[in-house]
């Protein structure tokens, strides 16, 4: 069945891309004379009508936003006929100009001290595997984004670690002294410190890392651990 794609597109315009569409994929049936220009026209005004209640009246799209909108059709005879259960739409609002500049100039403003500090990570202790290897979750903001992997060895300890955000980064193998913490609370009062050891990484490594350290604890509890 023939489907209407826009991709994305200007709310504003959203309704020129409808006819074009339309008008195009008609191309070789207008040619033919199976079908009218005039119905052709009269299927993409009967759609944007449609959309127009949807994004403007019922959604309050704004001109500047972006949308994407999908729908199957069919042809039967010389008309067309929407099918309007298939019908999706998928929407971006627009940050005002004046919003993105004022919050680039305040942290262009404050950069040097920004980086200086490492992000605000938390750690949560999924727990300890029969081999005695300690794993940890690592949240941002409440959300989880990376994992550490802690074996300890007379005092000492072997760290492995990996985070999505803000900036991917693995920590492929790091020896330190406990200095007689346990693992859970060298960790909690160290993150910063072990992410900044890492090297900066494609998300997708950080990822396989993570999933690879978590994966010790799903395969021992028979649950999967939910990441990101």
């Amino acid at each position: 069945m023939p489907t209407l794609r826009t991709g994305l597109v200007i709310a504003g315009g959203y309704a020129d891309k409808v006819r074009r569409v339309l008008f195009a994929q008609m191309k070789d049936k207008l040619k033919s004379g199976e079908i009218e220009g005039s119905e052709v026209a009269r299927a993409a005004g009967e759609l944007n009508r449609l959309l127009f209640e949807i994004l403007v009246n019922k959604l309050g799209i704004d001109k500047g936003d972006v949308v994407r909108i999908t729908v199957e059709y069919e042809v039967e005879g010389s008309t067309i006929k929407w099918k309007l259960d298939t019908l999706t739409i998928q929407a971006w609002r627009r940050i005002p100009d004046e919003t993105v500049s004022r919050a680039v100039e305040e942290t262009v403003a404050s950069a040097q001290e920004f980086l200086a500090a490492p992000p605000s990570y938390e750690v949560e202790t999924l727990g300890v595997t029969d081999t005695g290897d300690y794993v940890f979750r690592v949240l941002l903001n409440g959300e989880p984004v990376g994992a550490v992997l802690v074996t300890p060895i007379n005092g000492r300890a072997v760290l492995r670690a990996a985070v999505t955000a803000p900036a991917p980064k693995v920590l492929k193998k790091s020896i330190v002294d406990l200095g007689g913490l346990k693992p859970e609370d060298y960790v909690s009062s160290r993150i910063g410190d072990i992410i900044s050891q890492g090297e900066d990484a494609e998300k997708r490594l950080a990822e396989r890392v993570m999933r690879e350290i978590l994966a010790l604890i799903e395969v021992e509890s028979g649950e999967e651990i939910e990441n990101e």
